[in-house]
């Protein structure tokens, strides 16, 4: 199809403001989809994303619709809104020449929606500012109006309403759609050259990784001999096509079309986000500039059953092959066995693999407390990265810790600051310049620790805010840290599992909760048990837990006092030699429950 009627666009908006109900009316309204077929969220194609009703892998949709007397080709690309994914969206953004900024006018414009605006405006995109959720009593039209026209600088009559429950104004926004958003451009021309951009990809155990790419110049055909530019691997085409929004096979794909390959490359490593596929007997040059995923929150997932270990490793290769931004490494504890610590961008991924490994490989897991990279200069010069809590060295080999900071925004209604400010207070944020957003809500720029945040400070935020806070940050520099290592001794041995960095501030009162919270959850034991918090060279708080008792003499009937104190001398001195000798036995429903936050 020539350039001129093919227009490339995304949808970025907030968690939760209607990008993928606004896409399946879009996907009714050009008929791609029949209406028999027609589901609820129709471009989230995994199970915990329909269920949860959040966004997580992308999925790019190819729609004819005919406007005038002309056909068009509207290539969308939904993606994601929440903080953790905000790699996808720049992933999306660079394969499309325009964007749908999304507003619901129940909210107004949230912090995530400021963070991927900047991503877009980076990029040189045309922004089409859109409401959506008009149809809702609750919608705040002509406020929400004021607030984007602050945000973008734009005339009011620019922003578009639109309902995608009902339907409401979505015809109207393909329009425009169609006349503000420019066609794609070439910049090398000719069938005998090629540059796609790789924005994702998944796998299949049949046809090994399919990558999900725009064609910015020239074209490529099935069987075609290609490169990636960045990893040097060569593959030919097994098939080429577009979706809608299922895969459809095509014989080419040429420039400005978004589509897929399949490479039946069935090795990890290999297809990376933002590489550039190009012709093998002719090479263009890559793409340059573009946003590496790197993890950010680390934690050790070991298998429930030591047996699953190898089945554990398998899955963690398969989700490696589809989630460019997941990585792991082999390692092994005293109290858990082998296991993998794995980088995750945050929280809610950390989440989404976890849950992804229990339902589609159906594996049992055992999942330590998150932690972040601290950088520790040692007093011998030497400076070490440190992955896990329990390989932070001791107070005194350590000169100086450095940690990551945060860059976060928090908006949120002016009556509830005073509650926030005290929130950042407790989290040791630093708080900069507050500004008026729209009709009384603020927005509050703020740097923090990395694991201040991950100390459950998005529920904190939700809690005081009443729900209406939102946040979005980005990492910041490493600076000097006041952190120790905190040992939870039970028995007198420490658990590696229970191990963890916390503020030296802090430090007494995280002791004594871990330390109540493991003492009413451990069973009791044949001999007497302390439970312990150890930090800074010392034990900041202690716990005994009582042996079980049994009386020794209960089948005694009669007869002398000392027969029953010799008997209980015998059942004393067993339990002492058990003391000494003995090793707590922990089940593995008490890790699990000392790693859930709420647990009590």
């Amino acid at each position: 199809m020539d350039l001129k009627h093919i227009r490339n666009f995304s949808i970025i908006a907030h968690i939760d403001h209607g990008k993928s109900t606004l896409a399946d009316r879009m996907l009714e309204i050009t008929h791609t989809i029949e209406t028999r077929k027609m589901r609820d969220q129709v471009l989230d194609s995994m199970e915990l994303e329909r269920e949860r009703g959040i966004t997580i892998k992308m999925q790019p949709v190819r729609m004819e619709y005919k406007f005038g007397n002309e056909n068009y080709v509207l290539n969308l690309i939904d993606t994601p809104g929440h903080i953790d994914f905000s790699y996808e969206v720049s992933r999306a953004l660079k394969a499309v020449e325009g964007s749908i900024l999304l507003v619901d006018s129940t909210q107004g414009v949230q912090a995530q929606t400021l963070t991927t605006l900047a991503m877009a405006r980076e990029g040189g995109l045309k922004i089409i500012p859109v409401l959506s959720k008009i149809d809702s009593p609750l919608a705040r039209v002509e406020e929400i109006k004021e607030e984007v026209v602050k945000l973008l600088d734009c005339d009011p009559n620019e922003i578009l309403l639109v309902s995608g429950r009902t339907g409401e104004g979505v015809e109207d926004l393909l329009h425009e759609v169609i006349k503000r958003i420019a066609p794609p451009k070439e910049s090398y021309q000719g069938d005998n050259n090629l540059r796609a951009l790789v924005f994702d990809f998944k796998y299949s155990n049949h046809r090994g990784v399919i990558v999900y790419i725009r064609v910015l110049d020239g074209k490529v055909s099935k069987g075609d001999s290609l490169i990636f530019s960045a990893s040097n691997e060569k593959f030919n085409a097994l098939e080429v096509g577009t979706f809608s929004p299922e895969e459809t096979p095509r014989d080419f794909l040429s420039a400005g079309d978004t589509g897929y390959i399949v490479t039946g490359i069935k090795k990890p490593g290999i297809a990376s986000v933002g590489d550039t596929i190009t012709l093998l007997k002719n090479p263009l040059p890559a793409l340059g500039g573009y946003m590496q995923p790197r993890p950010v929150v680390w934690a050790s997932i070991f298998p429930e059953d030591a047996d699953d270990f190898t089945e554990l490793k398998a899955a963690l290769g398969k989700l490696k092959l589809s989630d460019s931004a997941f990585s792991y490494e082999e390692e092994s504890s005293g109290s858990l066995g082998r296991g993998f610590r794995c980088g995750f961008l945050g929280m809610l991924h950390l989440e989404i693999i976890s849950e992804r490994l229990r339902r589609e490989f159906d594996l049992e897991l055992v999942i330590t407390t998150p932690s972040i990279t601290y950088e520790v200069l040692m007093k011998n010069g030497k400076k070490e990265k440190v992955y896990s809590p329990y390989y932070f060295p001791d107070d005194g080999d350590i000169q100086i810790v450095f940690e990551p900071w945060v860059m976060v925004k928090i908006i949120s209604p002016a009556a509830y600051l005073g509650n926030i400010m005290q929130l950042l207070f407790d989290h040791e944020a630093e708080i900069g310049e507050t500004e008026n957003f729209g009709d009384s809500r603020s927005a509050i720029s703020v740097k923090m620790p990395l694991r201040e945040l991950m100390r459950n400070f998005f529920d904190e935020l939700k809690s005081v805010s009443s729900g209406y806070g939102s946040i979005s940050y980005e990492i910041g520099d490493m600076r000097e840290a006041n952190v120790t290592r905190l040992d939870i001794l039970v028995a007198d041995e420490p658990v590696a599992a229970f191990s963890r960095v916390v503020s030296k501030k802090r430090v007494e009162e995280e002791a004594e909760n871990a330390v109540e919270k493991l003492h009413g959850i451990l069973p009791k034991q044949m001999f007497t048990t302390k439970i312990q918090g150890k930090a800074l060279g010392r034990i900041i708080s202690s716990r005994t837990m009582q042996a079980f008792k049994k009386d020794v003499t209960q089948h005694m009937y009669g007869g002398d006092i000392t027969r029953k104190m010799k008997l209980r001398e015998k059942q004393k001195k067993g339990k002492k030699k058990m003391k000494e000798r003995g090793r707590v036995n922990i089940p593995q429903d008490v890790f699990l429950k000392m790693m859930r936050a709420g647990d009590k």
